[in-house]
């Protein structure tokens, strides 16, 4: 290895670990560990999942409320089927 060659991969490995230093710093952790606590968080909650099924379907009510052309009485057995739930 020359001697250029050795400064080229010096510099790299040292701009890595400052890169890494910098992630760990501002907070953002190790990608693959995020995404695996994101799935314990998701499997140890089944209330909030439920939760957020519900208000999914809420949210596609309103989106089909808002871009239908129906009539005031439709509308509000739409609304009325929204308060219930």
């Amino acid at each position: 290895m020359s001697f250029w060659s050795a400064i080229v991969a010096i510099v790299a490995i040292l701009t890595w670990a400052r890169m890494r230093s910098a992630r760990y710093e501002a907070g953002l952790g190790h990608p693959v560990s995020e995404l695996r606590e994101a799935m314990q968080a998701r499997q140890a909650n089944p209330a909030l999942e439920r939760e957020v099924v519900e208000l999914r379907k809420r949210v596609e009510v309103l989106e089909r409320i808002l871009t239908d052309g129906r009539d005031a009485s439709r509308l509000a057995q739409d609304i009325e089927a929204l308060r219930e739930h």
